[in-house]
């Protein structure tokens, strides 16, 4: 119980110190129009972005956790990497955009999988460095 506990928060704090600090300087570097850190009410129970963000990132970690464990340990942090970059960007583009209202758009598919794989492909990493922090 506790290996799976400490894989949500590995998740849930790679979303503010990794996820949201490349969301900073995307926003600052004017490709992205939203800032990071967003405290505004999401779809459909009002949380803040933020929260909505860690909570989602947690519930990720017990994925990735599940998925590093059967690829084994080699090129750990590149599977770390590739993983949030590849499963959670598709997830985000194709369920996640639609049901927010985004819709599927494929002339802004590539750009939008390029972003997201650099943000979420970050949170994979920030998610190893956490859990390699707490320790096996």
């Amino acid at each position: 119980m506790r290996h799976w506990l400490l894989a949500f928060i590995a998740g849930f704090l790679a979303v503010l110190c990794f996820h949201q600090m490349a969301l900073g300087v995307l926003h600052a570097a004017g490709v992205v129009p939203f800032a990071p850190f967003s405290l505004a009410a999401t779809a459909p129970f009002g949380a803040p972005a933020l929260l909505s963000a860690c909570f989602w990132g947690g519930l990720w970690g017990l994925a990735l956790v599940w998925v590093l464990t059967r690829l084994g340990s080699q090129w750990v942090w590149l599977k770390a990497g590739l993983f949030g970059g590849v499963a959670l960007t598709l997830v985000a583009l194709v369920v996640v955009f639609p049901l927010k209202g985004y819709g599927f758009n494929l002339a802004q598919l590539p750009g939008r999988f390029i972003i997201g794989f650099i943000l979420n492909g970050l949170w994979g990493v920030g998610t190893l460095v956490f859990l390699r922090a707490f320790g096996r």
